[in-house]
This record gives structure tokens, sequence and C-alpha cells, in this order.
């Protein structure tokens, strides 16, 4: 089994659902960050009780080689979009997002139709983008 499945049954078992797990570089720190979500927000106790939870795990499977840290958080209101659940999770919101051949789109998020993306963009009213397309996708705030 892989880690990511792993980790997804875990928090699911407390009652939230994975968003993302990523590795990246920060201030020379390699971070292992795991988003959850749940249906009106996490808030700091269920990070903290995903954290003691995947602890022990990640101590048998470490999800790199090397030192890194653990951070467990929702994956906030300007989020990444990677895959087709993130689209339909997404629904209604502002997003951005740009395609293999450069195009970008900017607009609300109107539906997920099978393979493709429909938006609501300001200049050219409705669009259709396959999902394969997309070379990098995010939902935006407008504060």
């Amino acid at each position: 089994m892989s880690l990511e499945r792993d980790i997804k049954k875990m928090v699911e078992s407390i009652g939230l659902s994975l968003y993302d797990t990523q590795i990246l570089n920060e201030n020379d720190q390699t971070i292992f960050r795991v988003s959850v979500t749940a249906q009106g927000g996490v808030n700091l106790d269920q990070c903290a009780e995903v954290t003691h939870l995947i602890n022990p795990l990640l101590d048998v499977t470490p999800p790199m080689g090397g030192e890194y840290r653990l951070e467990v958080s929702s994956p906030g209101i300007e989020r990444r979009l990677k895959t087709l659940e993130h689209f339909e999770q997404s629904i209604g919101e502002k997003v951005v997002f740009s395609t293999v051949t450069k195009e970008k789109f900017e607009g609300e998020l109107l539906g997920v139709d099978g393979e493709e993306i429909r938006v609501l963009t300001k200049e050219n009213g409705e669009q259709k983008v396959p999902f394969r397309s997309i070379s990098k996708a995010r939902t935006f705030f407008e504060w």
C-alpha cells in the first residue's frame, strides 16, 4: 500500500478527508505537508489529532530520506487544485489556471463535466477546458 493511501485511511477514521500531501523546501528545511478538510472547516485540535495519528506511521514509513518537518493543516482559502475532485470541491469559487499551451483562465468555477472544467470568465463567458490540459491551478479570494 502507498503511504498516501495509508494516511488517507487514518485521516478518514477520525471523520476528516485527505486533501493533499506535498514535499517542499522552505528556509532550508524539508517539509512534509499534509492538508486535510472537513465539512465546516478544520480546527487546530483536529490538525493536532492527525499529527499524533500519523506520526507512528511516518516513523515506520518515512515520506523521504533525511530529516523533515511534518505540517498538518487545512489547504486554506487559496489552495492548489491538482485533481478532478479538488475542482469538484471548489465549484462556485474563483479559480485561476493555465494550460500546457500557456493559455490562462480566471473566473468562477461553474462545474466539472466528466473530464472537462467549466469556468465563467469576464472576457469570454463560459469556457470548457479539458482537465488533462491544465498545468497549474489554484483557487483565489478577492479581498
